[in-house]
């Protein structure tokens, strides 16, 4: 099957050429597009329902709303477990789904057994809603407001109805969230004794304001060939407008909320507080990204569209950044292209060294961004991210490994021929060539085979240890496959190209001088078997013991 593969690959040239061209685009095209973070998202596969209650206590919000919305979620299929919090006013019920669930199919299931658990929940309770289609990673930007001269409540204003509604139409932003400020609300602070005296109760008050704080259609007129639309108008848009709402009517004469309470502007009651450096208190946004979405382009986003934010917003308010993710996510790039790029010049550099040729360095060295193009191709048709665990795991040493087999036969080949024999035609270089691509094409394929089967066993790992593992070995896997294919296919076409010419073998220096020495420890190892072989039992042995001594974490300590 290697022989075929050879064999088809030197007879189709221009087939072959073609190939690399397309993966070169395609490579390309596919190194902007790939999805880029610091690191892989090891969070589940999870949707999250929320139901705000202010007015109960923790006990009656997991027994009335928690409870109720756990046992909908046990029958869902494919769901590994569903646990809750429940706070003050707040029930927060997780579902987690197997890894293989799509996670919109999987908010499409709890969303149908939302609506069943509805019928459950007593009266008054509002409806539970599901949560952001986000993950434990997807805070990727925060920023303040601030502006001199304005109170809490003001910038809270400005960052609710001015920069958050504008910044929630980015694309791939799944959320913003807001803390800090005092969020502003109209109050009706009721006089319990005016109550007793126009003998009301609070529910008459609250059912009052609600129904008379509303719009309401009433249809259409015809008039003369035209339509006149009806709308009654009631949503309350002052504080005398919700004075002169009717609570009772008592023997003809209205009693108006003015009557029994006092209109004004306040906060909601606060539970916490946003400060700059322990000193000035100021308001906070939060973006949250979109699950699955490219982190490097969603941030890029969020900057422009804050950009154009700030032009809009009044004079003295300010939107400062505090957190920013892509400046982790280049720093983190950054590491991994440098030591890319100084590992491929080092690999090549050697390769120069020891072949002692600049033809075949050159066709193996090129062997090495056609692979990383190869991966990226692959991680992009299979939606591994770029970052730190996939693309650091890369080692260009291992994928020039086929390739120098072959090119340094080639050499010995063609060199054993045209000074053994002196035949130097090319089409007898082109069968030598093929020949000695043909000696060592299986060796190529078991090696980089043994190479792959190594990491198998990480591609099996599940759970949050598979998420943070697996992309690592589908680098180094997809790496590797590209490196053969373009061993077996590109590496014979490149060569019965470019080493045509008179070529000779010459034996590196660096092995001239490395030689000597290997000869004599050879001699003095072989002479002393036993020695060897217990020196190397004890090294085992030893390793074992201080293995079994270090200290162990999950990931090391990242300081953002």
């Amino acid at each position: 099957m290697v022989n075929r593969i050879i064999l088809f690959a030197v007879r189709q040239r221009l087939f072959v050429i073609l190939i690399v061209i397309a993966l070169i685009i395609g490579g390309v095209i596919a190194t902007f597009r790939l999805s880029i973070d610091a690191l892989p998202d090891i969070t589940s596969n999870q949707v999250q329902i929320f139901t705000v209650s202010p007015a109960l206590a923790p006990q009656e919000i997991e027994r009335l709303v928690t409870y109720p919305i756990e046992i909908a979620m046990q029958n869902l299929p494919r769901v590994e477990e569903v646990r809750s919090m429940s706070k003050f006013g707040l029930s927060a019920v997780t579902v987690v789904f197997e890894d293989g669930v799509d996670t919109y199919f999987a908010r499409q299931l709890v969303a149908q057994k939302l609506q069943e658990a509805k019928a459950e929940l007593p009266p008054g309770i509002p409806d539970p809603e599901l949560g952001p289609m986000t993950t434990g990673l997807g805070d990727i930007y925060q920023y303040e407001i601030m502006g001199e001269g304005y109170s809490p409540m003001e910038l809270r204003t400005i960052q609710d109805w001015i920069v958050k509604r504008q910044l929630a139409g980015t694309p791939g932003l799944a959320e913003v969230n807001t803390f800090g400020g005092e969020l502003k609300q109209y109050q009706v602070l009721i006089d319990p004794q005016k109550l007793l005296k126009y003998d009301l109760s609070l529910r008459d008050v609250i059912e009052a304001v609600a129904n008379n704080n509303a719009n309401a259609g009433g249809g259409y007129i015809e008039h003369k060939q035209e339509q006149y639309l009806v709308v009654g108008v009631g949503i309350a848009k002052t504080r005398e407008d919700i004075g002169n709402i009717i609570v009772k009517a008592e023997r003809g004469t209205p009693i108006y909320v003015r009557d029994i309470a006092e209109i004004g502007i306040g906060a909601a009651i606060r539970q916490g507080a946003v400060t700059r450096d322990g000193k000035s208190e100021v308001v906070s946004g939060i973006t949250m990204m979109l699950k699955d979405a490219n982190a490097r382009e969603v941030i890029t986003r969020v900057k422009e569209k804050i950009a154009h934010i700030q032009e809009t917003l009044p004079k003295g308010v300010n939107i400062i950044p505090f957190y920013d993710r892509s400046e982790l996510v280049n720093r983190a790039i950054k590491t991994v292209y440098t030591n890319l790029t100084e590992g491929a010049l080092l690999v090549t550099i050697i390769l120069f060294l020891l072949l002692m040729n600049l033809r075949g360095g050159f066709i193996v060295a090129s062997v090495i961004p056609l692979s990383m193009l190869f991966a990226i191709v692959m991680m992009k048709l299979t939606g591994v991210s770029g970052n730190l665990m996939s693309l650091g795991a890369i080692d260009f040493g291992i994928i020039v490994d086929g390739a120098i087999f072959l090119v340094e036969n080639a050499i010995r080949k063609l060199h054993e021929r045209q000074y053994g024999i002196g035949i130097t035609l090319n089409e007898t270089v082109e069968q030598t060539l093929v020949e000695a691509f043909l000696e060592v094409g299986r060796p190529v394929l078991f090696a980089v085979l043994i190479i792959i089967l190594v990491y198998l066993p990480i591609l099996t790992l599940q759970g949050i240890e598979g998420k943070m593992f697996r992309p690592m070995a589908y680098t180094v896997v997809l790496t590797l496959i590209g490196a053969l294919l373009l061993t077996l296919i590109y590496v014979p076409v490149v060569s019965t190209l470019v080493l045509k010419k008179k070529i000779s073998e010459r034996e590196s220096p660096v092995l001239k001088l490395l030689k000597p020495l290997y000869h004599k420890t050879l001699l003095v190892v072989l002479r002393r078997k036993w020695l060897v072989v217990s020196g190397a039992t004890l090294m085992v042995v030893g390793a074992f013991l201080l293995f079994a001594r270090l200290g162990g974490e999950f990931i090391p300590t990242l300081d953002e």
